[in-house]
């Protein structure tokens, strides 16, 4: 009797691992067919300028408060960004995107505003269609006046200039980005 009941759980046990394995190739299939959701980056901050304290000694002719329609400060930048900040050109000139290396060697695209996904997807403002891009692989996003790099958790990473991108990044002009076998450069 004890042999028999044996059998039975490890017949039920088997079962049960059978599924969790044929569960997992379906989530695994789905996510790779029709790709993760992406996640969206925080707007930047646009709230006013504190007024300044009163101080007791008079302010110096030369130094005018500050209006209401004065820029605001970019928010503070992600521990990878700041590392990037002291190699950083402006991009107030970046109007391109270029490809260096890889099966669409020579385009170019325009920036706009709006963001650029770069992927596999049909759905991806520049689709790339290599074994080693995800289907939602990267986005290049207008972030203030700086166009900043994010990986959207791809398989085999977002790379510039060498480093893996683990947080969104600024772009430099000239910077190299490496997207699967592809290689990008903002002008």
């Amino acid at each position: 009797m004890t042999s028999e009941l044996t059998l039975l759980l490890l017949r039920i046990g088997f079962l049960v691992l059978l599924w969790f394995f044929v569960f997992a190739v379906v989530y695994a299939l789905r996510a790779d067919l029709f790709g993760v959701r992406v996640r969206k980056l925080p707007a930047p901050a646009s709230a006013p300028a504190p007024a300044p304290a009163p101080s007791a000694a008079p302010a110096p002719a030369s130094a005018s408060p500050r209006s209401a329609t004065a820029p605001v400060p970019p928010p503070p930048l992600p521990a990878p960004a700041r590392a990037a900040k002291g190699r950083k050109a402006t991009t107030d000139s970046a109007s391109r995107i270029v490809i260096t290396s890889g099966p669409k060697a020579g385009l170019e695209l325009a920036l706009g505003t709006e963001p650029l996904s770069i992927g596999r997807s049909s759905e991806s403002g520049l689709v790339i269609r290599d074994d080693y891009t995800s289907s939602h692989h990267a986005r290049l996003v207008l972030w203030g006046d700086q166009w900043m790099l994010q990986d959207l958790d791809s398989t085999n990473g977002t790379w510039l200039d060498g480093t893996r991108v683990t947080a969104p990044v600024p772009l430099t002009i000239g910077g190299t980005i490496k997207v699967g076998a592809t290689t990008f450069e903002l002008r």
